[in-house]
C-alpha cells in the first residue's frame, strides 16, 4: 500500500515537472524557406494560388489545411495554415523576379499561438520545427517540379484542310538561323507595329510569318513577318516596311499549343499529313499565324501557333471526256 502511494507521489511529481517544462517552452516559432524556380513570377504565383482550390497532393502534405486570406497577385499570398500539431497560423508566400527571368519563392510560417497540448506534443515527440523545415523544403521542390512540368506541356493538332481568307498585310523580309528566328521575329514585328502606329494603320488580324524558304531540319529561314491590315497601304519607295496581298487559299492547317520550340515537330506533322493524304503543296509560300501574343503570356504552354501549307486543288475528271 505504501509502495502504491509512493509510486503515485512520484508520478504526480513527474507530471508536475513535465507540465512546468512544457509551460516554459516557447509559445511561438518561425520557419522560412526559399527556392529559385526558373519560371516567370506570374506562373509560379498561379501554381500556388490555384493549389489552394485544387488538389494539393502534388505540392504538400494532404494533412495540411490551407485557406487564403490575402492576395497581392504575382507578389505575395497570405494563408491560414493548420496541421495535425499546429493551430491555425499565418503562412506567407512571397515571389520576387530575378534578372534572368527566374523567381525567388519564399514560404514563411509564423506559428505564434501554440497551445499547451501542442507544446506537449513537441516535447514528447521531438523537434517539430526541424521536421517542418524539411517538409517545407520538400514542398518547395515539389512546387518547382510542378511549375516546370506545367510550362513544358504542349500538343500538336492536325486540323485538316481549311480555307484561309487572305487579304492585305504589312511586312518586312529577313533571313535568319533557326536559333535566332524568334528574336528576329520579335524585332521585325516591333518595327512593323511602330511603322503602322506612326501612319495610323490598324491591324485587322494576328501577326504571321510567311516562309519564302524554310529548312525544317534546322529551322533556318527566309521569311516575311507580317501583320494583316484591312486595306492596301501606299508605301514610300524608301520604306523598309512594305505592303502586299495574300490570295485566298485552301491549306492544310496544324495547330501547336505550347512552347514555340516545338515548331519544327509541328511542321513535320503538317508535311506528314500532306504525304499520308496524297495532298500536294502549291507554289504559294507556307505560313504561320500567331493566335495570341506570346510576349504577353508568361506560360509558354498557353501559346498558340497555327501552321498553314497551301495546297493544289484536286483536278476534276470530266466524265464526257471519258
Amino acid at each position: 500500500m505504501k509502495f502504491s502511494k509512493y509510486l503515485l507521489f512520484l508520478l504526480l511529481i513527474a507530471f508536475i515537472g513535465m507540465a512546468i517544462y512544457v509551460a516554459v517552452q516557447p509559445n511561438s516559432f518561425k520557419i522560412s524557406e526559399s527556392i529559385t524556380i526558373h519560371a516567370p513570377k506570374s506562373v509560379v504565383y498561379k501554381a500556388v494560388a490555384d493549389s489552394t482550390v485544387h488538389d494539393r497532393s502534388n505540392f504538400w502534405k494532404s494533412s495540411e489545411t490551407l485557406t487564403t486570406e490575402t492576395t497581392h497577385p504575382n507578389d505575395s499570398l497570405i494563408q491560414n495554415y493548420t496541421s495535425g500539431r499546429i493551430k491555425t497560423s499565418v503562412l506567407k508566400w512571397t515571389f520576387k523576379s530575378n534578372p534572368d527571368g527566374s523567381t525567388n519563392v519564399t514560404r514563411t510560417l509564423n506559428a505564434d499561438r501554440l497551445s499547451f497540448m501542442t507544446k506537449a506534443k513537441f516535447a514528447l515527440f521531438g523537434d517539430n520545427i526541424e521536421e517542418l523545415t524539411q517538409q517545407f523544403n520538400t514542398d518547395l521542390e515539389n512546387l518547382n517540379t510542378e511549375v516546370l512540368k506545367s510550362m513544358a506541356v504542349y500538343n500538336i493538332t492536325v486540323d485538316g484542310v481549311t480555307d484561309y481568307g487572305g487579304g492585305f498585310y504589312m511586312y518586312k523580309t529577313i533571313s535568319s538561323t533557326g536559333s535566332n528566328k524568334s528574336a528576329a521575329m520579335a524585332t521585325q514585328f516591333r518595327e512593323i507595329k511602330t511603322f503602322m502606329s506612326s501612319h495610323n494603320v490598324s491591324a485587322s488580324g494576328m501577326p504571321m510569318s510567311i516562309f519564302i524558304e524554310l529548312n525544317t531540319e534546322n529551322g533556318n529561314v527566309i521569311m516575311s513577318n507580317a501583320i494583316p491590315v484591312s486595306e492596301n497601304v501606299l508605301i514610300a519607295e524608301n520604306s523598309t516596311v512594305l505592303s502586299a496581298y495574300m490570295e485566298r487559299t485552301r491549306a492544310v492547317k496544324v495547330t501547336l499549343k505550347g512552347n514555340y520550340t516545338h515548331i519544327l515537330e509541328a511542321w513535320s506533322t503538317a508535311r506528314k499529313h500532306l504525304q499520308d493524304n496524297n495532298l500536294i503543296a502549291s507554289e504559294m509560300s507556307p505560313f504561320e499565324v500567331y493566335k495570341n501574343d506570346h510576349a504577353s503570356l508568361d506560360n509558354p504552354a498557353d501559346w498558340i501557333t497555327e501552321i498553314y501549307i497551301p495546297i493544289k486543288e484536286r483536278e476534276l475528271v470530266n466524265p464526257i471526256a471519258l
